[in-house]
């Protein structure tokens, strides 16, 4: 099959879509298909990070288009970055062949949407993977009123995407629900959520000691906040708890980028947070390092992004086996992972500092001495596991169609 796969961030950058991408563009064309990828050519974090316009990586034809690099400091500057890379692309597509099937991401916003439009002109099918829900979430995050103009064409597109479709995926069983809330059958909807790195990620000892030294961690009890830092997952709880835990042997590392990414610093710097240390993302050849330099991983939900967002740092954090705590809702795919009976697991809502004060101070007196394993339950979200099943559907997207057959609500 000839598969085009849309997204903003593709390899070598490490955030979280890019490395998902990588990963499922590099099993199909190890499976046999001929797969090419638009994406940026400026980094997602950093927009003055340029890549190579053209590249074959991996057997994979990867396009890399022109965009404005404004970044994320304010709105206006966010939605000019994606509205360039919307038209850039845009312009691509008609120059581009035609494909078997679009597997169009969420990044920027209702990309989907464009793709929907060329199918079937330059596609026979679209795959939609929803790595979230938009216009949802700036509804959520109070960015646009939900009974604005903006929203409510923003919601006709999203809407008009999701029915385009073949092939559905969502990332947990509260996004199936949402999406199917919207007028969408169930039968189309596959619940895939996104992968461990497990095959780079496991626990190291000596890189654990190596990181912990060159940023002064030593004889610390390390608590980790890695990844995208969004109003999606507001960390204000856990910065409450920094301040009142600053003579106990506890350092708050807060790893990664993002737009709240400068707010965690500026904190920081205000109130004169000496043990709280905040890092750009890492390279993806140490992530197994610097995961591993955390004795307690901090996993964050915001209250009104369930099934908006998802938290993606829970697969590495079980498949390096380190205790952690969950800020958020107790409605939430992170909560169904823990009533699987998980040891090292804290939970914790937000506002409740006290209640993540404690759980920090018991992670710390549980966790002397034992050295990490994996979870159980890292065996289910594996790549191989999670990449073979999305292949699969993406393969009978035709058939599947023809036969009108239907998805199981939740992955194997």
């Amino acid at each position: 099959m000839k598969i085009l796969l849309l997204n903003q961030a593709f390899y070598p950058d490490v955030v979280s879509t890019a490395q998902h991408a990588a990963d499922l563009a590099m099993r199909l064309t190890q499976a046999g298909h001929d797969v090419t990828v638009v994406c940026s050519s400026r980094g997602y974090d950093n927009p003055r990070t340029r890549f190579a316009k053209r590249e074959r990586w991996n057997d994979v034809n990867v396009i890399r288009i022109g965009s404005t690099g404004f970044g994320k400091a304010t709105k206006w500057r966010r939605a000019m970055d994606f509205g360039t890379f919307m038209a850039s692309c845009a312009f691509r597509l008609c120059l581009l062949p035609h494909f078997d099937v679009f597997l169009a991401m969420t990044s920027p916003p209702l990309i989907s949407f464009l793709a929907s439009l060329a199918v079937p002109s330059k596609a026979n099918n679209l795959v939609f993977w929803s790595m979230d829900l938009n216009p949802d979430e700036a509804i959520a995050a109070g960015w646009l009123a939900e009974t604005s103009l903006s929203a409510r064409v923003l919601s006709r597109m999203l809407l008009y995407s999701l029915k385009r479709a073949a092939v559905i995926v969502a990332l947990d069983r509260f996004m199936k629900d949402r999406i199917e809330a919207k007028g969408i059958e169930a039968g189309k909807i596959l619940v895939v959520p996104p992968w461990a790195h497990d095959d780079h990620v496991a626990f190291d000892s000596v890189g654990r000691e190596e990181f912990r030294k060159l940023h002064g961690l030593s004889n610390k009890f390390v608590v980790m906040y890695s990844g995208n830092h969004s109003p999606c997952h507001p960390v204000d709880t856990l910065l409450d708890a920094a301040e009142r835990l600053t003579d106990d042997g506890i350092a708050f590392c807060f790893v990664g980028g993002g737009s709240e990414f400068r707010k965690v610093q500026e904190r920081a710097q205000h109130h004169g947070l000496r043990h709280v240390l905040c890092l750009p993302y890492q390279p993806f050849e140490t992530l197994s390092a610097s995961l591993s330099a955390a004795d307690l991983h901090v996993v964050v939900m915001g209250d009104p992004y369930v099934g908006i967002v998802h938290p993606c740092k829970i697969y590495n954090v079980l498949a390096l086996g380190i205790p952690f705590l969950y800020i958020g809702p107790g409605q939430s795919h992170v909560q169904d992972i823990t009533t699987e009976a998980i040891s090292g697991a804290y939970m914790a809502t937000h506002g409740d500092v006290p209640r993540v004060v404690a759980n920090i101070f018991r992670a710390k007196e549980r966790t002397a001495d034992v050295l990490p394993r994996p979870s159980q339950l890292s065996r289910r979200f594996s790549k191989d596991v999670l990449v073979r099943e999305l292949i699969s559907a993406i393969e009978q997207t035709d058939s599947r169609c023809d036969a009108g057959a239907g998805f199981s609500s939740e992955p194997a």
